[in-house]
């Protein structure tokens, strides 16, 4: 994508913010936002102008909350001439329809990962956001978090790597009936966690085959209380990492650890803390914490639409990753190791 000169569609401040939305994802950007007004006052560069929510009554709820107006739906939110910016925290299923709303408005736009369920479309909204010359930020604020750099920090301390394995398993007695849960509005577990996979692809780079496999626990016809979905990716620099995502209550134990396996050593992490073993050597190695990622990403992309500031990943990086998830839905569908193209 050639390069977009976002600042200059701003002459003064605040940017005018709406958000779609209500779940925790969205009250994380109301509450930096309305942060920044409270401490900053009329200097602050954002103001929060409006919220839809998916029922009334939790968009009435959140409008009092944060003392910001309701719209009815995100249709009319997104054709209010009031607002320069738009945060997408709803339903996977609808990002890339409010998306497309969004910038044929002419909004900026903030949209949690994925941008869409479906690669093509994501592919594009890129191209439409470029030709509209507005910002399209497809949030992946597990690069930020004190994890994925420890990790980082961490790599050429192991020498060649040649395995890496992530496992997240989030045990719920019971599962909730919530939309995760619903394979129409979350997408295939990797498409709709695309966080697992991207952080291989931010560490490895480029995906040259995939296998998969997955099993779901149904109650419904579109609701299951458990999954478990696994795939292997084997990088063009030779690595082979294994992700393994399950959740619901067939599960009895949680689990989060990221395994790397390298010539000269192995790494160890959890969300708590990391380790570096090295024959009997065992050194504890500190990961940062998760809190305040919200926050951080919606500064950093406030100073890119003011002052042209890079981001830390681009809509690219986020749609070769959902082409990479989405392939994994197909080979599992197809039973088969397939070629990334």
């Amino acid at each position: 994508m050639s390069e977009i000169n976002i600042s200059s569609s701003f002459c003064s401040i605040p940017i005018r913010v709406g958000i779609v939305g209500t779940g925790y994802a969205a009250k994380a950007r109301a509450e930096a936002l309305k942060a920044d007004e409270q401490f900053l006052g009329n200097a602050a560069p954002t103001l929060l102008v409006t919220v839809a929510g998916h029922t009334p009554e939790k968009t009435e709820a959140f409008s009092q909350n944060f003392q910001v107006q309701s719209t009815t739906s995100w249709q009319q939110l997104v054709e209010r001439e009031d607002l320069d910016l738009v945060i997408i925290s709803t339903i996977n299923r609808d990002h890339g329809a409010i998306a497309r709303a969004a910038l044929e408005n002419d909004k900026h736009i903030i949209v949690e990962y994925p941008l869409s369920l479906d690669p093509t479309e994501a592919e594009s909204l890129i191209s439409l956001a470029a030709k509209k010359n507005k910002l399209l930020h497809v949030e992946h604020i597990e690069l930020l978090g004190g994890l994925h750099n420890a990790i980082k920090q961490s790599l050429s301390r192991i020498g060649k790597i040649f395995y890496a394995r992530y496992v997240t398993i989030n045990s719920k007695q019971p599962a909730p009936k919530k939309w995760t849960y619903r394979s129409s509005l979350f997408g295939f577990p990797f498409v709709g966690a695309l966080s697992r996979l991207h952080r291989f692809t931010d560490l490895f780079g480029q995906v040259d085959a995939v296998s998969c496999q997955s099993q779901f626990w149904y109650t419904e016809v579109d609701l299951y209380k458990a999954c478990l979905c696994t795939a292997q990716l084997r990088f063009n620099n030779d690595v082979i990492g294994e992700v393994v995502y399950g959740k619901g209550e067939t599960f009895w134990h949680s689990e989060n650890i990221f395994t790397l396996y390298g010539e000269e050593g192995t790494l160890i992490f959890t969300p708590q803390q990391g380790k570096l073993l090295q024959g009997e050597k065992i050194e504890t190695i500190e990961v940062g914490a998760r809190r305040g990622l919200f926050a951080k990403d919606m500064k950093m992309v406030i100073e890119h639409l003011l002052e042209g500031t890079p981001l830390y990943v681009t809509p690219q990086a986020s749609l070769y990753t959902l082409k990479v998830a989405d392939l994994t839905r197909k080979v599992k569908i197809a039973g088969k190791t397939t070629k990334v193209k």
